[in-house]
Formats: C-alpha cells, structure tokens, sequence
C-alpha cells in the first residue's frame, strides 16, 4: 500500500520517484528542513512511516536506514530568515524544488505532501508521508534533521526548552518568550513572536 503511488507512476514510464516531505511549518522557531529522496524502485520497508507516528529512536534507526539505501537524497536548511521574507508556505515549496534540482534523474517524477511544484511532473498528495513510502522517508529525513538542530539549539539557549518542544508554540515555550524575550532563531514573522516583540 506505501508503494501503490510509486508502482502507479513506474507503470507510466517514469524511471525514478522523488518523495519529498518538510519538517518545521508549525513551530515559532528554528530553521524549516525539508527532504527529497529517490529509493530504488523495488525497496521495501514496513517500518517506514508517518515520521509523527514513530518514535525518536525508531526515526534515528530509520534515518540512517534511508541514507545507506536512497538512490538519491538531499536535505534541505531553510534559515529563519528566509521563513520570514518568504513566508513558510513559500518557503518550504522553494525547499521542495532545490531538492528535486539537486537529485533529479532523466524521466523522474516527483510525489509532495500536498505541495504543488513547478518545473516537475509530479503528484500532491494530501497526507502523502501516511500514503507513500518515498514521503514518508522524506519526511523521517527533514524531521531527523530539525529535531537535531533543535537540540544544538537548546544548548545554546538552554532556558527556552527547545530540546522538548522543538520550537512549537506550547504553553512552556509561550512562557520563556514571554520571559526571556526573542532568540536569534525565534520567527519573528510569526504571531506569538510579534506579540512578544510588540510588548516592548
């Protein structure tokens, strides 16, 4: 069934198909990451999922997993800086599309978690890394990734929590904003950040 888009699109000539997923939309701070990978047409992986539905250590596995068996991959950093000039949505379509432009193939087509793209045949699919298996390794990639950087983050700037929340706007992370003030990796396009920002 986590192959039936790819075996659908294989059947139509395409010789390789590009999942891509992001990790970061929601959360207030920290980059935005998002993931293209090409598995070889016959790989199979049952524990390859939803990256939401796994847990830490069973993602950690599986990220290493993807890496060693991927055809292709690219991780993709967007700063924070970006996320706010281009907005989130924008951004992680521009993510999307520097990945597929790293990785490409002759005759690829491309599988989005509900992100249109152009320049690129391709499929979005709503709640694609639940549906597809090459999204959802996109998606284990980019989460990986953020969780990683979060953490890096939370050394940093240990009063913030970062290491648990992973930047997204919960009671504990609204608490030490409203405490401590703004990071430099705090999105201040986002509205709990210009709330914070227009107090002062």
């Amino acid at each position: 069934m986590m192959r039936d888009y790819e075996n659908k699109y294989l059947a139509l000539n395409y010789s390789h198909i590009i999942g891509l997923d992001e990790a970061g939309r929601g959360p207030m701070a920290g980059e935005l990451v998002v993931a293209g990978v090409i598995l070889p047409n016959d790989y199979q992986n049952e524990a390859i999922n939803d990256s939401k539905k796994l847990t830490a250590k069973k993602r950690d596995l599986l990220f290493d997993e993807i890496i060693a068996n991927a055809v292709a991959y690219h991780i993709e950093i967007v700063s924070v800086a970006d996320v706010d000039n281009q907005n989130v949505y924008q951004a992680s379509k521009i993510g999307m599309e520097k990945c597929v432009s790293k990785i490409i193939r002759e005759d690829t087509f491309a599988l989005s978690d509900a992100m249109p793209l152009d320049g690129i045949d391709h499929e979005a699919i709503i709640k694609g890394d639940a549906k597809s298996i090459s999204i959802a390794a996109a998606s284990i990639l980019a989460k990986v990734t953020r969780d990683r950087l979060m953490e890096g983050h939370a050394v940093t700037y240990p009063q913030y929590g970062f290491e648990k929340h992973k930047g997204y706007v919960t009671k504990a992370h609204k608490e030490a904003l409203a405490t401590y003030g703004c990071t430099p990796i705090h999105r201040i396009s986002f509205k709990p950040v210009q709330d914070i920002l227009n107090k002062k």
